[in-house]
């Protein structure tokens, strides 16, 4: 068989993005899972069991990955095409067309949450639901909105990053999972240090310098917004402001069991509940 250029180039996105498939489906459901900012695929390994019982579930790692590191240890990470999120956002798309996927549920971490909306915006028919889960559309508090840091406190972190990552990856990790649960923040602490520090640099400067308010209003497919109960990197208000904005049906759940940013982590029975309900396995009544 011969294979055209632009099909190799289309075949290439589960390879690259180490995409993995579980679960038969059964629910008639596709569930795709998008981690965020210096982790991979397996801060969802404590949920993909039960969600592979229920439905079909994807699961991948972004190009920033240090799981996405091939064998000749060079990373796929460009910082021209990722210097936005509409890179990510393409890859997605790439990907769910490749997989022959359509109207999945994607559950977005973070970063990943804003690079759904966009894909949504994009391709519509790829999605039935989006679940953003510590998403934010902003970083940087402006005079109407808050979006949890002030502009100085985000330059001192790209400067921290820049001067040490290693070890501002290591604070990083006991700030953003809680401590009340060690094991989690040690594993996030591994995966931030697997990501090169000259990626980890451009995508902060990507993730935490974003504005993307305004394609909430263009967001039409029906969104579930997930935070905890305390996030130092998403206060709640940005949850709120998210359903607010977006132009299709959307919702807030807090998960009032834990703080932090990663609730996959250290909260994923209750992640499970709300998931459950969304994809249809679970009737909390």
């Amino acid at each position: 068989m011969i294979i055209e250029e632009g099909e190799a180039r289309l075949l290439a996105y589960s390879s690259a993005m180490n995409a993995k498939t579980v679960g038969s489906g059964s629910g008639g459901e596709t569930v795709v899972l998008a981690h965020g900012f210096g982790g991979d695929q397996s801060v969802w390994d404590k949920i993909v069991p039960y969600l592979a019982r229920h439905c079909q579930v994807v699961v991948f790692d972004w190009a920033f990955s240090g799981a996405a590191v091939k064998d000749d240890g060079v990373s796929p990470f460009d910082p021209v095409k990722y210097s936005s999120y509409e890179g990510f956002a393409s890859d997605l798309i790439g990907l769910l067309d490749e997989l022959n996927l359509k109207a999945v549920v994607f559950v977005g971490h973070s970063m990943s949450g804003m690079i759904g909306c966009i894909a949504s915006v994009k391709r519509p028919d790829l999605f039935n639901r989006l679940v953003l889960l510590g998403a934010s559309p902003r970083y940087i508090n402006t005079e109407d909105y808050e979006g949890g840091f002030e502009k100085s406190e985000i330059e001192q972190i790209i400067s921290n990053i820049d001067s040490n990552y290693y070890n501002w990856a290591a604070h990083f990790a006991t700030l953003v999972v809680d401590t009340a649960d060690p094991p989690s923040v040690d594993k996030l602490a591994k995966s931030l240090s697997r990501m090169k520090p000259d990626v980890a640099l451009p995508l902060a400067k990507t993730v935490f310098y974003s504005d993307e308010r305004d394609v909430l209003e263009r967001v039409t497919i029906p969104c579930t917004i997930i935070q905890t109960s305390s996030d130092v990197v998403v206060p709640n208000s940005v949850g709120f402001y998210m359903q607010k904005k977006i132009k299709g049906s959307s919702t807030v759940e807090i998960i009032s069991s834990t703080n932090g940013h990663f609730p996959q982590l250290t909260a994923h029975l209750e992640l499970l509940d709300v998931l459950g309900v969304v994809i249809g396995f679970y009737d909390p009544s």
